[in-house]
C-alpha cells in the first residue's frame, strides 16, 4: 500500500504519527482510519504537564514537536530527571497507565509542544483487534528499556565526564534546547560540575 497515498488530506500530525508506525510495520487503511479515529491532539505550553505525581496517567503521548522532561520530586523538594523526550518520540509513566494506579512521576513540558494522546483503553483495543500495533509498541517499548538498562549501567560503572558524552551522543538535537540544570539532573551532577566537564571538553584536555 502507498502510504503517501493513505495520508492524502490528512493532518499534518497524525501523518506524522502514521508515518513513525510505517517504518516499523506499514498500515493499512482501516489501521491508519483507526490511528486517525483513537488518537488526539493536545497543545502543551512551556512548562505544561501531561501528568503530575499523584495523577494516574491515562494517556500515552507520541510527541509531534517539542521536548518534555520526566521526572520525581524527593522529599526534600529535589527534582530528578529520568527521561527526555522529543519529536517522533513516545513518553507516558507506563507502570501508571498499565496498572492505573497513582504515579509518582510529572511529565513537563520543556517548551511548547504538540502532542497526540490514545486513552489506555483504547491502546489496548489496538493490541487486541490490530496486532500490528502490538508489534510496533513492543518495539517502542523494548527500545526505552535497552536505554533504561544502558542509563543504569553508566550511572554504576561511568564517570561523570563519560556519562554526559554518551548524553550529547544520544540527544545531540537536545543539546542546546534543555537547560543546564535539567541536564545535570539527568546525569546525578550538580550544574557547577557540568559546567566544569563542558569546560574541560572544549579545551581538549
Amino acid at each position: 500500500m502507498d502510504i503517501n497515498a493513505a495520508l492524502a488530506g490528512k493532518d499534518a500530525p497524525t501523518a506524522q504519527l502514521i508515518r513513525f508506525f510505517s517504518g516499523y510495520f506499514a498500515l493499512n487503511q482501516k489501521e491508519c482510519d483507526e490511528v486517525i479515529r483513537l488518537f488526539s491532539q493536545r497543545n502543551i505550553r512551556r512548562r505544561g504537564y501531561l501528568l503530575q505525581e499523584g495523577d494516574v496517567c491515562g494517556h500515552y503521548f507520541f510527541i509531534v514537536s517539542g521536548c518534555f522532561k520526566m521526572f520525581a520530586v524527593d522529599p526534600s523538594g529535589k527534582e530528578h530527571n529520568l527521561q527526555f523526550a522529543a519529536e517522533n518520540e513516545w513518553i507516558s509513566d507506563l507502570q501508571s497507565f498499565y496498572e492505573q494506579e497513582p504515579s509518582h512521576m510529572h511529565i513537563e513540558a520543556i517548551e511548547p509542544s504538540v502532542v497526540l494522546q490514545i486513552k489506555r483503553e483504547d491502546l489496548l483495543y489496538l493490541f487486541v483487534n490490530y496486532h500490528k500495533f502490538d508489534r510496533n509498541f513492543r518495539i517502542i517499548t523494548e527500545r526505552k528499556y535497552i536505554n533504561f538498562q544502558n542509563r543504569i549501567l553508566q550511572n554504576i560503572s561511568a564517570t561523570a565526564e563519560e556519562r554526559y558524552l554518551s548524553f550529547t551522543k544520544q540527544f545531540p538535537a537536545l543539546i542546546n534546547r534543555i537547560p543546564n540544570t535539567q541536564i545535570a539532573s539527568y546525569l546525578g551532577i550538580t550544574p557547577e560540575f557540568l559546567s566544569k566537564i563542558r569546560k574541560k571538553i572544549a579545551s581538549g584536555q
